[in-house]
């Protein structure tokens, strides 16, 4: 946890930090464990306020123990917490309800929740989960899910190429990301097993963002942040591209331009925007002129 702290101080916000109280502590010690993980909450390494916490289950003994240590104690320094195994909507909710119960007394009216999809009731229902005020992202656990299948979807479905091209886990991919786009949500994608090869993190983040909409990915060692941050941020070709675009469009004041040879109106110059946007986010040096137009749209 340490050091990804202070891989996140050194690279900035540019991608989020997750304490894993389900799987990250030893048997016995899970009390002890969610202490540490407020106290490094509430510590000056929390720079940027942009670490959450994964609970346990809403069906374990220890989340509401997880709930009132880590969000009692640490409210309003978290930037989020994880529901990991809902069944579905119900389980959502009464999650919400208990850490709500918590976190507004603390200070923290909405705390954002992320959901992991990787059950079948929760993806039946991850329309409805995604449409909650509160929830800010879906994230697909795909090992879990395979898992739930008892052996009828092959373990090589848990990985790549399996985990892009077997029916089952398409479907189930798709239909999250669908679920949060509809509703303005992140898709988060489900984490590369391997670690050594940072080809094949960047393989699959390239995939899961360019083929299955996803607008985010999980990581699971911190030798895969880089790869996957470069993969989510736009090229410079496309940086340019947009920023030449929008020029134009601008000049015009947003009515329909032509540019090699295809037409572009206000449906397009949202993407293209949106192509800005990102490559801010992700700290890309934008050229003086994409800049501008990101400053000017944001201020309008």
């Amino acid at each position: 946890m340490r050091k990804s702290m202070a891989l996140q101080q050194e690279l900035g916000p540019l991608f989020d930090i997750t304490f894993d109280c389900e799987d990250g502590a030893a048997a016995g010690n899970e009390a002890a464990h969610a202490r540490l993980v407020a106290d490094l909450l509430n510590s000056e390494d929390n720079r940027f306020n942009r670490i959450g916490v994964r609970l346990h289950d809403i069906d374990s003994e220890h989340f509401e123990t997880d709930v009132a240590t880590i969000v009692g104690a640490a409210a309003n320094r978290l930037a989020y917490v994880v529901l990991p195994k809902p069944n579905g909507l119900a389980d959502v909710r009464r999650a919400l309800e208990t850490t709500n119960r918590v976190a507004v007394p603390a200070g923290r009216a909405a705390l954002p929740v992320h959901v992991l999809i990787e059950t079948h009731g929760a993806l039946r229902e991850a329309y409805e989960i995604a449409a909650l005020p509160q929830v800010e992202c879906l994230s697909f656990g795909i090992m879990d899910f395979v898992s739930a299948h008892y052996g009828a979807v092959p373990a090589s479905a848990m990985r790549t190429p399996g985990q892009f091209s077997h029916p089952l886990v398409v479907r189930a991919k798709l239909e999250m990301v669908a679920a949060c786009h509809a509703h303005g949500k992140v898709a988060s994608h489900n984490v590369t097993t391997e670690i050594k090869d940072s080809a094949v993190v960047a393989n699959d983040a390239q995939r899961a963002g360019a083929e299955f909409g996803f607008t985010r990915m999980w990581s699971i060692h911190p030798d895969q942040i880089k790869p996957i941050l470069k993969a989510f941020t736009p090229r410079l070709s496309e940086v340019n591209e947009a920023t030449n675009i929008l020029q134009e469009a601008m000049a015009v004041n947003w009515g329909p331009i032509a540019q090699h040879g295809r037409l572009h109106d206000r449906a397009s110059y949202r993407y293209y925007w949106t192509v800005l946007q990102r490559a801010k986010l992700a700290g890309l040096a934008l050229p003086e002129s994409a800049a501008a137009i990101v400053n000017q749209t944001e201020s309008n």
